[in-house]
């Protein structure tokens, strides 16, 4: 003969909603970072002043410490970029380009890039800075 009815002590906790809580969570998490990512990382050299050029259709040019250019995160050749660029300027005359260069960069691959822009007739070009430490 049992004593207490024959009822089972519930010691079981329910942790599903913890479950779906943490998975959203990790969900939102990684949406989060894949979005924050805007083009290819580089060591910028530093200034003390600049002017941002960002502007919603605003061509991001990279050239890393290997010399790869890069058109808004995708890897590029230089006929290709020229390609590219009459393309956004048929589109846009007016469009405005930032140049990111690693410090390590040659110089001459950047020069590459800045005549190009200069051949076809971009006039809005910035270069990217990073903002001086310490000083």
């Amino acid at each position: 003969m049992q004593v207490g009815g024959g009822r089972k002590a519930y010691d079981d906790i329910n942790i599903t909603p913890m479950l779906d809580l943490a998975y959203v969570l990790l969900v939102i998490f990684i949406l989060m970072a894949t979005a924050s990512v805007q083009g290819i990382k580089v060591d910028l050299p530093k200034a003390s002043s600049a002017k941002s050029l960002v502007q919603p259709k605003t061509i991001a040019l990279t050239v890393n410490d290997q010399g790869q250019i890069f058109m808004d995160a995708f890897p590029v050749t230089l006929p290709d970029l020229e390609t590219r660029l009459r393309n956004a300027k048929a589109s846009n005359p007016d469009v405005p380009i930032v140049l990111k260069g690693d410090t390590t960069t040659q110089y001459g691959k950047i020069m590459e890039v800045l005549d190009l822009c200069r051949r076809l007739d971009l006039a809005k070009v910035g270069l990217v800075t990073g903002k001086p430490t310490g000083t």
